[in-house]
């Protein structure tokens, strides 16, 4: 039989409404049914179920008395209501009482006030920071857009040289074959010493942004790119039969650092008999500087801009050489070597640089010889030691994200990492070339513009030492890998029939090409007829057609040297 609900009895008030007096109540009380819960609840809450009979029991967690778990809705989710007036809840205050101003902490509390005000500009430099990083994080990707990308890679994947219809390319060796690579060399001999050495100055070490001092211009001073086979020095000693193969230290470290290279080059190989000749074409590349080379960063397309990655060449070798003059001390003092500069005629300002003539063993019947620079010399520990001076400039903060002008007297380790980043294998050539000259020690100096817009005026901020050694271990620059790439170039040479050849970069791909090329190729008469862009990457099978001709032999960058200097 179904148990039958019992109904307490309900006291009646006949006096008004609402529950009678307390005596009816206490009487009333005792009809209610046992095991029910008193739950008070506030005019505001929300009334639901009173009592369900249809509830689930075999939840573990329910209560132990079942007669109360009827009337228990602590676990029920049937009313979310509660849920969101917890979360609806917020404290309104809850700082605590504010101590007095006069106190035994008086003195103490006012101290601190101060930190406080600093830690807001702290703060209020750091938005600014962030919004900065912000922006150019934006124009970052903004630049790396799809039709931006295309801009870079017509300003910069450009061949060096224009690849001829004529032209036969014998082989291609990616740069991934390049880093297995690894030869040991024995202490080179130094065969002759030329030229004349001014003495460094060193309260140029002590140069910082508050005190920066103005670039001069040495119009009155030659510098000389003279290629190997034009070098009188290095002829007779190919006619002496010192060596077999002979190269200048910027051809060589062009060579050593190549895996490092994004910029299209050119180097011109002649063999004659069983001698090797390694040389650079009039007007090429290599005698200027290249800037943002390995940055993430676009330059503009257009040659003319003076951020263009020609025009900002051209700045940097023009920095180059005046910084190299500026730094020594102009008292008429001069170390002088065996012979004199073989390139000045007599009576002309030469610029100071000692050219030092090397040999190295490369096989039991195979030397090098290379012509190495070193631009100063400076007396330390009663011994004299050799420099190379070089310069790092900076056009515009805006494509480094850092400002020198800020950054080099607290931050100089972090400028230094932003240029080996940006500029990776300019940094690798000028360590290979003090390494090859044997340089004690190679001065780094940091040259930016009066303005951003101003590319003809320059300030030196400050000026850095370093040993080649030293340096090249800290970019990660393995001498036995460069050397190896050396001797590797050479030993895939010296199976060449005679004749004239040129190694070029590919402009796209880290590797580079060697091209067949006829015995006049680069010559004042020589005409060429380029191939178009398309077809520059492919090695050429048929001859070209006819079109309008060019000439190869360019004095352009020598030029607007000049006429910047």
């Amino acid at each position: 039989m179904v148990g039958s609900l019992e109904i307490g009895a309900v006291p009646f008030n006949p006096d008004g409404w609402g529950p009678p007096d307390a005596a009816a109540a206490a009487s009333s009380a005792r009809n209610l049914p046992a095991n029910v819960p008193y739950a008070p609840f506030s005019r505001s809450d929300k009334l639901g179920r009173i009592a369900d009979w249809t509830r689930n029991f075999n939840n573990p967690t329910r209560p132990k008395n079942p007669a109360d778990a009827v009337f228990d809705f602590t676990i029920d989710d049937s009313f979310p209501a509660s849920a969101d007036d917890d979360s609806s809840f917020r404290l309104v205050d809850g700082k605590p009482p504010p101590r007095p101003k006069f106190g035994p902490k008086w003195r103490f509390n006012q101290q601190r006030q101060l930190p406080q005000r600093r830690d807001e500009e702290v703060e209020a430099r750091k938005r600014e920071a962030e919004k900065e990083r912000a922006r150019r994080d934006r124009l970052y990707y903004l630049n790396r857009s799809n039709a931006n990308a295309q801009r870079r890679e017509a300003a910069i994947f450009k061949s060096s040289v224009d690849i001829q219809p004529e032209w036969n390319m014998l082989d291609q060796i990616p740069f991934s074959t390049f880093s297995k690579l690894s030869f040991a060399v024995p202490e080179p001999e130094d065969l002759l010493f030329c030229g004349g050495l001014e003495y460094y100055d060193r309260s140029y070490d002590r140069t910082t942004p508050k005190n920066e001092r103005r670039l001069e211009r040495f119009k009155n001073k030659n510098f000389f790119k003279v290629t190997t086979t034009d070098d009188p020095v290095i002829r007779r000693l190919a006619n002496e039969d010192k060596a077999t193969v002979f190269a200048t230290d910027t051809i060589l470290s062009t060579l050593m650092c190549s895996p490092r290279s994004v910029y299209s080059w050119d180097i011109v190989i002649q063999r004659v008999g069983n001698k090797l000749f390694f040389d650079k074409r009039d007007g090429s590349q290599l005698d200027l500087l290249s800037v943002h080379e390995t940055s993430q960063e676009p330059l503009p397309e257009a040659k003319d801009d003076i951020n263009s990655a020609h025009s900002l060449s051209v700045e940097a070798a023009y920095i180059n050489q005046n910084f190299s003059q500026q730094v020594l001390i102009r008292d008429g003092k001069k170390v002088t070597f065996d012979e004199p500069n073989p390139f000045a005629n007599e009576g002309e300002e030469v610029a100071s640089v000692a050219y030092r003539y090397r040999r190295w063993k490369l096989d039991d019947d195979m030397y090098l010889v290379a012509r190495c620079e070193v631009q100063s010399v400076v007396d330390m520990n009663n011994q004299r030691s050799f420099l190379t001076l070089n310069a790092l400039n900076e056009f515009d903060p805006k494509y480094s994200g850092v400002d020198w002008r800020q950054k080099l007297e607290t931050q100089r380790g972090a400028v230094l990492a932003t240029e080996l980043k940006n500029n990776a294998n300019k940094l690798a050539k000028w360590t290979a070339q003090a390494l090859l000259a044997s340089a004690d020690m190679m001065k780094l100096g940091y040259v930016s513009r009066v303005h951003p817009r101003d590319h003809f005026n320059h300030v030196i901020l400050a000026v850095n030492g370093y040993k080649p050694r030293d340096f090249a271990t800290q970019i990660n620059l393995n001498t036995s890998n460069m050397w190896g790439i050396v001797k590797s170039i050479v030993d895939l040479c010296m199976k060449l029939n005679e004749g004239k050849y040129v190694l070029v970069k590919d402009p796209s791909k880290p590797q580079v090409r060697i091209y067949e090329v006829p015995a006049d190729a680069f010559e004042n008469d020589y005409v060429e007829e380029p191939l178009p862009e398309e077809e520059q990457v492919q090695p050429p099978t048929e001859g070209g057609d006819g079109g309008e001709a060019t000439t190869t032999s360019n004095d352009v960058e020598d030029k607007q040297i000049d006429g910047q200097a």
